[in-house]
């Protein structure tokens, strides 16, 4: 195990994007510029990591099967994933993203990692929210974690914060940091707490303590088509407390937080007595909750 002296083994800066997308196709070519305006002022920052929110190039409220589908690309071959590529090579960054994929006749919201050196990987949504299950396919992949240069990195997206299997599973795979782009709409009131921090940013910072990894979530601003989004786009560390600040409701603007990444491997031990992995009942319950499409990995 390092020290707090020591020097840090996996450094990164890791950016959380947050704006206002627009559906639309008539928007697209619009979104994809807003797009790298801010990948591109995030990497100038110092940026080793960058999260977009959900479907950030295309908008997220679609009215119709026929509109998702013509917001839709393939994976890896269409053309956001190629100008993510574009740009995480020119800028030796990794770009977390994610899109309307079409595949064949199928469609997913499905995020995307990609990095100096191309397309990584990918991941199709676990949990659907509301409409999006009229032209969605709920994922069929199952969850992944990429071992990259910086460190492990898993992805979720939006609605699957709210389900604790999904980033237990996804530390138990390695992570040391899940990234998730996400949509999060308004839900019945109240919206916030006093200090204006909404229920989904709170999910967040649980999971991360529950789970002793970072995670980054970059949430949209706005309203579309009737529907609200809250922002409150945020990096949780290890310990579950947000690195520098929770962004405001309505803030078009990138969070920043420098950490180790792969600090995440040491942060289970809390003191001499408690490790929170080694604590759980396994005799009691299977580690990976009955997750069987990989293995897990030491911590």
């Amino acid at each position: 195990m390092t020290s707090q002296a020591d020097p840090k083994v996996s450094p990164v800066r890791v950016a959380v994007v947050q704006f206002e997308p627009r559906v639309g196709v008539e928007n697209l070519k619009a979104n994809a510029l807003a797009v790298e305006q801010r990948l591109t002022s995030a990497a100038d920052a110092g940026a080793g990591l960058i999260v977009l929110p959900e479907l950030a190039t295309t908008g997220y409220v679609f009215e119709s099967r026929e509109e998702a589908y013509a917001h839709a690309e393939a994976v890896p071959d269409g053309p956001t994933v190629e100008s993510f590529a574009r740009i995480a090579a020119a800028r030796n960054v990794y770009i977390v993203g994610c899109v309307a994929e079409r595949d064949g006749v199928t469609l997913y919201d499905t995020a995307v990692l990609v990095g100096p050196e191309g397309y990584i990987g990918r991941y199709r949504k676990t949990h659907l929210w509301n409409t999006e299950k009229l032209w969605f396919t709920p994922g069929d992949e199952g969850f992944s974690v990429f071992d990259t240069k910086i460190g492990r990195i898993g992805m979720l997206v939006c609605w699957d914060i709210w389900f604790p299997e999904t980033a237990r599973i996804v530390a138990q795979m390695g992570a040391d940091i899940i990234c998730v782009p996400t949509g999060w709409v308004w839900t019945p009131p109240p919206l916030y707490d006093a200090s204006g921090v909404c229920m989904a940013a709170y999910l967040t910072i649980t999971a991360a303590h529950a789970n002793n990894v970072f995670i980054a979530t970059a949430d949209r601003i706005g309203q579309e088509r009737g529907a609200g989004f809250m922002g409150n786009s945020l990096i949780a560390g290890t310990n579950g407390w947000p690195i520098d600040r929770i962004a405001g409701p309505d803030e078009d603007t990138v969070i920043y937080a420098d950490i180790d990444l792969t600090a995440a491997r040491t942060a289970p031990i809390w003191n001499q007595l408690n490790d929170l992995h080694r604590d759980r009942r396994t005799d009691l319950y299977d580690q990976m909750l009955g997750y069987g499409d990989r293995a897990p990995l030491p911590r």
